[in-house]
């Protein structure tokens, strides 16, 4: 008699809690107190266990956790929320900064990143960190989407944020590079990779069969006519021609003013910016509170919230109305969404007869 098939592990999604003073391990522990917001996935906070246990209880959060030392263990069953333990180097104090914590931030991302490449993790949600103290203790670091794509050694990632219903999706061409420095750092070449990914991921990982991209062009009124700059001319619209020859759905380069209204964004299912504040204003504008961020590109699955460390909301329970965890629990949906779309791809495993 053939035994009942054994019904498939939820996948396990990490969650690093981010910023130790800021609103990262209190949004963190939100989420894990809400079991139906994380419906589907299994959870497994990444951070310093004693920390969270303390700052749960400042909040009045009941959360049980179990604190253990890898992704494997975590995956095992247990009682509680698991904790995949890094310790702090200092203690915290909620609402401080601390440059002497900088390697316990970066050790909370390279734990969960582990955990993805080994597969003991089908994705990475991260909550969000503060770049200034991170480089005032001494690491160079200039965003997640950098750090994870050195890390997995991946060339060029893309940084999408996204949010709203119908859903508006703005990619960006050039990250977090000074205003000054944009139209050296867009070249043909990075253009024409940065689209590739983007239409890949809208298809793949989306399942967007057909993707329409809608181009921002970097000047205003797009160069118009290359009297009011010449990137349009010389990078942007060669690069739109040769990829629209190989079958993408690609429209611009498009006056930024106008890119942006719904008559226009009915047209696209993502819009390219050309530089991070061109585009994620008007997408934190129309989403805040309820958007996401997503890396391209990267072998692995990341999101993340759309706002930062909000360090005078921490810990502090008259106002933990405030501190919403709506982006948070966005991100990590689309995080199981994602996981469950790539394990519906994934080759079948033979099977024993």
């Amino acid at each position: 008699m053939r035994k009942s098939a054994q019904p498939e592990a939820l996948p396990l999604i990490a969650l690093t809690t981010g910023e130790p003073a800021g609103i990262g391990p209190d949004l963190a522990l939100m989420l894990a107190a809400r079991p139906a917001s994380r419906r589907g996935a299994g959870l497994v906070l990444v951070g310093d266990a004693q920390m969270l246990a303390r700052r749960a209880a400042r909040l009045r959060l009941n959360v049980k956790l179990r604190p253990c030392a890898d992704a494997a263990a975590c995956a095992a069953p247990g009682a509680g929320v698991a904790v995949l333990q890094v310790p702090l180097a200092q203690p915290v104090r909620p609402g401080r900064l601390d440059p002497r914590n900088a390697a316990y931030v970066l050790g909370t991302l390279d734990a969960a990143l582990a955990g993805c490449v080994s597969g003991a993790c089908a994705g990475m949600v991260t909550a969000p960190v503060h770049k200034g103290v991170i480089n005032e203790g001494g690491f160079a670091f200039t965003g997640h989407t950098e750090y994870l794509a050195e890390y997995t050694n991946t060339p060029r990632v893309v940084m999408m944020l996204a949010g709203g219903n119908p859903p508006l999706r703005v990619a960006l061409a050039t990250t977090h590079l000074a205003l000054k420095e944009v139209p050296t750092a867009l070249t043909r070449e990075g253009l024409r990779a940065t689209l590739t990914i983007l239409e890949a991921d809208l298809r793949d990982k989306f399942g967007i069969a057909r993707p329409r991209i809608l181009v921002a062009g970097l000047n205003p009124h797009a160069g118009e006519s290359g009297h009011m700059g010449r990137e349009e001319i010389e990078v942007i619209t060669p690069v739109l021609e040769e990829l629209r020859k190989r079958g993408m759905r690609l429209t611009g380069p498009l006056p930024a003013d106008t890119l942006f209204t719904p008559r226009v964004l009915a047209g696209g299912d993502a819009v390219l910016a050309m530089y991070h504040d061109q585009g994620l204003p008007v997408l934190k504008y129309a989403t805040f509170g309820a958007g996401i961020n997503v890396t391209l590109g990267l072998p692995i699955i990341r999101t993340s919230v759309d706002h930062g460390t909000a360090l005078d909301l921490a810990a502090t329970p008259a106002k933990a109305k405030s501190a919403d965890p709506g982006s948070l629990i966005t991100a990590f949906r689309l995080a199981v969404e994602l996981a469950a779309r790539a394990r519906r791809k994934a080759p079948a495993r033979s099977r024993k007869s």
